[in-house]
């Protein structure tokens, strides 16, 4: 019993600390988003889509596509394409979703790829986790996307944001381990990360995946 206890306790504690990095890097691409669309869809709309979209993929296609002079017709329809991923990651989480219809509607809102990761990768109550993800998301969201509209350094920001991404991916690796060691290896691969970015800043993404491949790789034979 006290053992079982225990066990939970970690995977409680696991998952929190996994969503710390994935709502810093949320809020980080908010104010990104914030400081990008105010310039192109004015200050208020920014805020407004936020609040009522909650999704940076679409979000930030509908920016670039009428930045650069799309019709609203086809930024309709890039921004209904993207949505159509929901389908795959809801159709995952239904099983493990507890309550009714409603309850299901109501925590759709927050069904966006890192919370439905999150909740996947869960070793407790889907339904409280993409609860407790998604709400704190969506916050970190909007209030990102008001401090970019009050006008953050975008220069400054997407530096910032080289840093977090890999950092976003490491946390939900680590929360998907199952295993002391492979948790280590993530934070190892994650820490590798950041020093690898601070020595060499136009290293990017693919020198992260190098990085993290190179700590995690090695090992014992599952």
């Amino acid at each position: 019993m006290a053992s079982a206890r225990s066990a939970t306790n970690e995977r409680s504690g696991l998952e929190a600390a996994s969503l710390v990095p994935v709502v810093l890097a949320i809020g980080v691409f908010g104010v990104i988003y914030g400081a990008a669309a105010s310039g192109v869809i004015g200050p208020m709309p920014a805020i407004v889509s936020s609040l009522i979209v909650f999704s940076g993929a679409a979000q930030f296609s509908l920016v670039g596509l009428l930045a650069s002079g799309a019709s609203g017709l086809a930024v309709l329809a890039v921004v209904a394409i993207l949505a159509l991923r929901h389908l795959p990651l809801g159709a995952l989480l239904r099983p493990r979703l507890e309550g009714g219809l409603a309850a299901r509607m109501g925590r759709a809102w927050f069904l966006i790829d890192e919370t439905a990761g999150l909740a996947i990768a869960s070793g407790g109550s889907a339904s409280s986790t993409l609860l407790v993800a998604g709400a704190f998301s969506y916050l970190a969201w909007v209030v990102g996307t008001v401090l970019g509209v009050m006008g953050a350094d975008l220069g400054n920001l997407e530096s910032l944001a080289e840093v977090v991404f890999p950092v976003l991916f490491v946390a939900l690796a680590a929360l998907t381990a199952r295993r002391r060691p492979d948790v280590v290896r993530a934070l190892v691969a994650g820490a590798a990360s950041l020093l690898l970015l601070a020595v060499w800043p136009g290293a990017g993404a693919l020198g992260c995946m190098a990085v993290a491949a190179a700590v995690c790789v090695p090992g014992k034979p599952r």
